[in-house]
């Protein structure tokens, strides 16, 4: 009977194992804190004097928030989905990508790809090592400009998600 206890109970231990290797937890912004990183991207870059939009995706690059300030031109929303997409695709800050895809070097057809921005203004939300989402700013003079104003963005929501 013991025997068959410590079986049954062995038996349960590698099933949880097993089934725990099988499936893995992820963590996503809620649709507020992606708000809030948004308006504080936006609020920076009018702050220095530019109307931009501002795109925050989920780490799948599904859009949970788009913003678009009175003046930024029509182009605005649709490059900063694709710098946000961008960002958190190749997990990588698009200005950095822009300079990794430059004509003639080993990764320069990235750019190529359908929807990809290599262009500064793309930056991705990590919290303790895990990918939560990326921001993408578009409208401010140059990828730079656009950076700093994401940087902004995520730096206001930083406390909330540290987990």
């Amino acid at each position: 009977m013991k025997s068959k206890l410590i079986a049954a109970l062995a038996g349960l231990l590698l099933a949880g194992t097993a089934q725990a290797q099988g499936t893995f937890e992820v963590k996503f912004m809620t649709p507020e804190t992606a708000l809030k990183a948004a308006q504080a991207a936006l609020t920076s870059c009018r702050d220095a004097g530019y109307q931009v939009a501002v795109a925050v995706v989920d780490r799948m690059g599904v859009v949970q928030v788009l913003l678009r300030d009175r003046y930024a031109g029509a182009h605005t929303p649709r490059m900063a989905r694709s710098k946000a997409w961008t960002a958190v695709s190749f997990r990588t800050n698009t200005g950095e990508l822009a300079e990794l895809t430059q004509a003639g070097k080993p990764q320069s057809g990235v750019r190529h790809l359908p929807g990809v921005a290599a262009v500064g203004g793309g930056m991705t939300i990590e919290a303790s090592g895990s990918l939560l989402g990326a921001i993408g700013v578009s409208g401010a003079p140059g990828g730079e400009a656009d950076e700093k104003c994401a940087a902004a963005g995520i730096a206001v929501i930083r406390t909330d998600i540290e987990f």
